[in-house]
């Protein structure tokens, strides 16, 4: 099936400038199909999530503005091209309008991959940095409820999910020595990861396990419950599921996503302006 393309005349009508380039969320919102702001905002969420995970200064990309329309004052944000570039690859794949301006966005940063690959990219970065943040959560619980070798505790999880210890998962998936595998997941294998840990954390807490090997099997458990539930859908058992390419790269193209899109839009400065000598 062909994708559509984004006609760059009807993305670039909507530009402001008030010195830099940018575009009003709520109209970004109508260009790509959505109709409630609530639902538009929980995309804009995810899009900040991938800029701080990147290290990328929010307020340069996602400006909050305060405006009137029809009469009544509402929240609005002023987004700059690679905003609107992450708000597109975070946006529902099944709205025609998202999936164009996501092919628009790619041939405009001359990406070489296909456009769903690089809507992959971008996810895969928005759950690496939920996971991150759950791990550290999952690590704090189990420390206070008797954990004292995390790494035993850690590879309980890995093996009810897996059926193999983290050390195999990493040779099998061919993750560097002091590497995460996490960091060579596809977005799918992550989600899996990320509800495992969660339901980790929840059980522990629910049930009130305490000490070393109680907290082991309780890890072991959930990974194993997560196994079940994917195997019994049909899906594909997590160590049968290909490694992805190493995050950092994925942060690293990206990063130079944004770089390009800045220099795009920057003001040109009058001293840059070469003029044209007279006619003689």
């Amino acid at each position: 099936m062909d994708v559509l393309i984004m006609p760059q005349q009807d993305f670039e009508q909507f530009a402001q400038s008030n010195g830099s380039i940018f575009w009003f969320a709520r109209d970004f919102m109508s260009f790509i199909g959505y109709q409630s702001w609530s639902s538009f905002r929980q995309v804009i969420n995810k899009a900040v999530s991938v800029c701080m995970t990147l290290g990328i200064p929010v307020d340069e990309n996602f400006k909050m503005q305060r405006r009137t329309i029809d009469g009544a004052d509402v929240e609005d944000f002023k987004l700059s091209r690679f905003a609107c570039y992450l708000v597109a690859m975070n946006g529902d794949i099944k709205k025609p309008a998202v999936a164009a301006a996501q092919a628009y966005f790619v041939t405009l940063a001359e990406a070489t991959r296909r456009c769903l690959e690089e809507a992959e990219s971008v996810e895969r970065v928005h759950a690496r940095g939920e996971l991150t943040t759950e791990e550290k959560s999952l690590s704090a619980v189990a420390s206070r409820s008797g954990v004292e070798c995390y790494p035993y505790f850690q590879n309980a999880g890995y093996r009810g999910m897996y059926n193999m210890d983290l050390r195999k998962i990493r040779t099998l998936k061919g993750v560097p020595e002091g590497r995460s595998p996490l960091d060579f997941m596809g977005s799918e294998e992550l989600a899996a990861n990320l509800f495992r840990i969660t339901q980790t954390r929840a059980k522990i807490e629910r049930d009130g396990a305490r000490g070393q090997r109680s907290l082991e099997a309780a890890a072991h458990s959930v990974g194993a419950e997560v196994r079940k539930a994917i195997v019994s859908i049909g899906g594909t058992p997590p160590e049968q599921l290909p490694a992805a390419r190493d995050i950092r790269q994925v942060h690293t193209q990206i990063k130079a996503t944004n770089r390009k899109f800045r220099k795009m839009d920057a003001p040109v400065s009058p001293r840059r302006l070469k003029t044209k000598p007279e006619d003689e």
